[in-house]
């Protein structure tokens, strides 16, 4: 039984992965027999290379997304510098939570009303007395800053959460001491001992940091350049056309755009190789060790932007409710004049079904994910075989346009109107390797001694898990299954793609309203949208915790 489950688990994840891949290649060949074109083709890459704007497009792609991931990672390093092994990390990996919780479309719309031309900042600066021509706009801005800021500072919690595993793992603490002993400054030991043995395990989290920054659509419908646009939203407008003609040159674009995700992968493995060597030469030309400096300036200067950097999403929600509660605002006020529950009345209606959809999705698809999850991992162990790592990772890495592109091309042509399988599935599909890699962790940890010495005295392979096993992982299934909840309530191509525009959620409708409807409206929704995997994560922690104290309990009792 526990066979056929993960057999029949790897085919559901293996196979959207295959038909997404395979069934962009025919609309890319210009071979769509539904619309009268029956002999393939190099249209649609025609049309692609004679779109005027490509290049810029192109480049625009690749600053955004190269460029939000190293600054993403410089941030995490500054601050695993900075705090590890200090009792101020503690506070920080605490923030981590609600950090990773927070979802970038939420995240994004409070982005928009803090860095806009009539936003909370362009108020201060106004009462500064500053120059308003002087004031950096990164709305919508043509070199696309705004988004390359918005995803690094969204993306360094989740590089962090990474490391965390990591460092622990390397023993930091031993290898720091023994580098001090022999004379080198805390900045010395972290680019030339901790860095090299850190960097290369972190490889994977990065390439999904760089496949999403590459690929991302909802955040750069928000607040990304629109003259011209980047490749992604290019390929989502062209699939978006009412114009069906248009398909083999979104088809040929998300072809392009997987290339340009798979050089860049390349890309970055090549600077890891480049930049390790640079850093463990040191080894082998003998560098003289220095005496540490007073760095006190230093230290207070990374401490504030540290913390700047990681409370910001936070203060995103307080920002959210002001501009839902907000009747009258007029520039440069700092507070409103006049607040109202006039636009969450208004919204009440059509947000109980939003909620609902969006609840079922969570749930449905994570609650699968993790009974899965929890099969292959126990398949694992027991006949030492499991899905591959890399196979795991690759909705995580993967263009999502690329991907759901072919999945919609080919669930197009069974009967029926089953939406709501196909939305599920696709939940699953990216839910699925977040849930498995967190209980990856605490499966390989687990002491498989208390398994045997409950055997051995008389209980069956159910009775074990159950009341030996489980009682021991429930923390982790909580914090698993709330991560998969935040994961679905995040997603927006999935839902829209497979869903047809049939199936709304918080994220399709806050996205949708931020492309141009009141900014009160767009606030209800994003606040929403931010609270509900929030709760989540805080019911989660919640019975996590208790479980901790209640078998902690149970211990000393015994």
């Amino acid at each position: 039984m526990l066979a056929l489950i993960f057999i029949i688990t790897l085919l559901l994840f293996a196979s959207p992965l295959i038909i997404g891949f395979v069934g962009i290649l025919a609309p890319a060949a210009a071979w769509l027999p539904a619309l009268n074109m029956h002999q393939p083709s190099l249209l649609g890459w025609q049309q692609l290379f004679s779109w005027p704007d490509l290049n810029l497009s192109i480049g625009l792609t690749l600053l955004t997304g190269i460029g939000s991931t190293a600054l993403a990672l410089w941030w995490c390093y500054l601050i695993l510098r900075h705090f590890w092994l200090t009792t101020q990390w503690q506070k920080i990996e605490r923030l981590l939570a609600p950090l990773l919780a927070f979802p970038h479309v939420a995240f994004v719309l409070g982005f928009g009303l803090l860095f806009s031309s009539t936003g909370w900042l362009a108020r201060i600066w106004h009462h500064l007395g500053l120059t308003d021509t002087l004031y950096p706009t990164l709305i919508h801005d043509r070199y696309g800053l705004g988004l390359l800021f918005a995803l690094a500072i969204k993306e360094t919690p989740f590089l962090l959460l990474m490391s965390l595993s990591i460092l622990k793992q390397l023993d930091i603490k031993r290898f720091y001491n023994v580098s001090v002993s022999l004379g080198y400054s805390h900045q010395q030991t972290w680019r030339s001992v901790i860095l090299p043995l850190w960097l290369p395990k972190l490889r994977l989290a990065i390439f999904a940091v760089a496949g999403y920054g590459l690929a991302v659509v909802d955040v750069a419908l928000i607040i990304g350049p629109t003259h011209p646009s980047t490749l992604s939203m290019l390929i989502w407008q062209w699939f978006t056309d009412a114009d069906l003609t248009q398909l083999p040159r979104a088809a040929a674009a998300a072809l392009l755009l997987l290339a340009i995700v798979i050089s860049t992968f390349g890309l970055l493995r090549c600077l890891e190789w480049w930049f390790l060597s640079y850093s463990t030469a040191w080894q082998y030309r003998g560098a003289q060790p220095t005496q540490p400096r007073n760095s006190q300036p230093s230290s207070i200067i990374a401490t504030l932007c540290s913390y700047s950097l990681l409370l910001l999403p936070l203060i995103m929600l307080p920002m959210l409710a002001v501009w839902s509660f907000a009747l009258r605002w007029r520039f440069p006020d700092l507070l409103p004049s006049r607040y109202s529950l006039r636009f969450w009345q208004q919204q009440l209606e059509p947000l109980q079904q939003l909620m609902s959809n969006s609840i079922i999705l969570a749930l449905t698809s994570s609650l699968c994910a993790l009974l899965m999850a929890i099969i292959c991992l126990e398949y694992r162990q027991k006949y030492q075989r499991g899905i591959p790592t890399m196979l795991i990772a690759v909705p995580m890495v993967a263009p999502q346009l690329s991907l759901l592109f072919g999945m919609q091309i080919a669930v197009s042509f069974v009967a029926g109107q089953h939406f709501w399988l196909w939305v599920s599935w696709s939940h699953w599909l990216y839910v699925f390797p977040y849930i498995y890699l967190t209980l990856d962790g605490p499966w390989r940890s687990y002491d498989q001694r208390l398994d045997q010495t409950a055997r051995s005295l008389g209980l069956t392979g159910w009775q074990t898990w159950w009341r030996v096993k489980f009682p021991q992982l429930k923390p982790a299934l909580w914090l698993a299954f709330a991560v998969g909840c935040s994961v679905s309530l995040a997603q927006y191509l999935p839902t829209q793609m497979l869903g047809a525009g049939r199936i709304p959620t918080l994220t399709t409708e806050a996205v949708t309203l931020a492309s141009g409807q009141d900014r009160r409206i767009s606030a209800v929704y994003g606040l929403l949208q931010g609270l509900l995997p929030l709760g989540f994560f805080t019911l989660a922690l919640m019975f996590a915790k208790q479980q901790t104290s209640d078998t902690s309990t149970t211990k000393v009792t015994l």
